[in-house]
């Protein structure tokens, strides 16, 4: 197996664990709790935008894990690398911006944003 379809899988398998994570938000975050005191309105889009989130990351960990090959040897496969290595480094920016916690399991996060966006930039350089 090549490389950059070995970072491919790899970062599949990325996106398999943060749909496992975000699927424990409403336990891990006390969400019965705390979005009750969210209107109704902002309650119901904070869980669907999660929801959404779960979906991305299953379908992406899905095409990774069955289309290594293609996402780095087809342009449409290497523009989609190129939109989750763009959605990782967004993230990751978003964590500054957002969540100015000093916390070491929001650095640890934050390196989890890098990793995402470097399985995904480097098998598009070796591609190239």
């Amino acid at each position: 197996m090549e490389t950059a379809e070995l970072l491919v899988r790899l970062g599949g398998v990325h996106s398999l664990g943060f749909a496992a994570f975000h699927l424990g938000f409403w336990k891990l975050f006390g969400w019965k709790g705390a979005l009750a005191r969210l209107d109704p309105v902002n309650r119901a889009i904070v869980q669907i935008l999660n929801l959404r989130l779960v979906y991305v990351f299953l379908g992406m960990g899905a095409v990774s894990l069955a289309f290594a090959h293609a996402l780095t040897a087809t342009p449409l496969g290497r523009a989609l690398l190129g939109f989750m290595t763009l959605f990782w480094l967004g993230r990751t920016l978003e964590q500054f911006v957002f969540l100015r916690i000093h916390d070491a399991r929001v650095h640890l996060l934050s390196a989890l944003f890098v990793l995402g966006a470097t399985l995904h930039a480097v098998p598009l350089w070796l591609a190239r």
